[in-house]
């Protein structure tokens, strides 16, 4: 770490490796909402946001743990859940006014064809208007999960001794009906009426924590009637007077 008078210490978020701040300035003089794609080892989260002076505000999010309630069953950290994901979050920013975005990948590298490009695609189809390239956005057959289906076939036909979708196997999910789930799950989506597109999550209410019980009163002790007499200090013993001379005087010689 660099030392001396003219240091000057980086931002926390910049410290932690969670934000960079030159990229962050450059999307926020665009003064337009931004589309912010984040994933992690089990899920995906899409969210439109605006910035303001005090704060950034949310104005519409999905994430894919959602996906379930409309049919999903199968994994929700793949490429066709990230199209789905994009895909429910573009249909709730545009129910709540939201007509133009900019994609906000992060840190995360932008790979052509990934994860975040499929939000991309899925927030696009859903009425967004987001500039980019249409090379960076995956194609059909993988975003609807066909390739997912062609791995499970060649791993279980040729290689039946790997461990690959061993996790998948365990929750007795088809794979090879996930292309047919993404459609169903995509027209679920559509389906859904604008009122409630409209409505933001309430916010758990927090638990009330239980009464407690009033403490019991302490028993006042009785004060005696009468006082007990006062102890009378003893006067110290007198100090014996000792000589300053030299020794003990011995006896005179007679």
């Amino acid at each position: 770490m660099a030392h001396g008078p003219t240091y000057r210490v980086k931002f926390r978020r910049r410290r932690e490796g969670k934000t960079n701040y030159y990229r962050r300035k450059r999307l926020l003089q665009s003064r337009g909402s931004r589309l912010v794609v984040r994933k992690t080892n089990s899920r995906i989260i899409v969210q439109v946001i605006d910035a303001k002076v005090v704060g950034d505000n949310t104005v519409a999010s999905a994430i894919s743990s959602e996906l379930a309630g409309f049919g999903w069953s199968a994994g929700v950290a793949n490429l066709p859940a990230a199209y789905l994901t994009g895909f429910l979050a573009g249909l709730r920013a545009k129910a709540r006014g939201i007509e133009t975005a900019i994609m906000d990948v992060g840190l995360h590298p932008p790979i052509r064809g990934s994860k975040l490009y499929a939000a991309l695609k899925g927030a696009v189809d859903a009425g967004l208007d987001v500039p980019h390239n249409p090379e960076v956005l995956p194609d059909e057959s993988r975003s609807s999960g066909e390739h997912i289906v062609q791995a499970y076939q060649y791993v279980t036909e040729k290689k039946k001794d790997s461990h690959h979708f061993t996790v998948v196997g365990k929750k007795k999910t088809n794979i090879t009906t996930i292309p047919k789930q993404f459609d169903k799950t995509k027209k679920a989506m559509l389906e859904i009426p604008k009122a409630n597109l409209k409505k933001k999550k309430k916010k758990p209410a927090a638990k009330k924590a239980a009464p407690k019980k009033p403490a019991a009163k302490k028993v006042k002790k009785e004060k005696p009637s009468e006082k007990a007499p006062r102890a009378v200090p003893r006067k110290p013993k007198p100090k014996k007077l000792v000589s300053r001379g030299k020794g003990k005087k011995g006896k005179r010689k007679r």
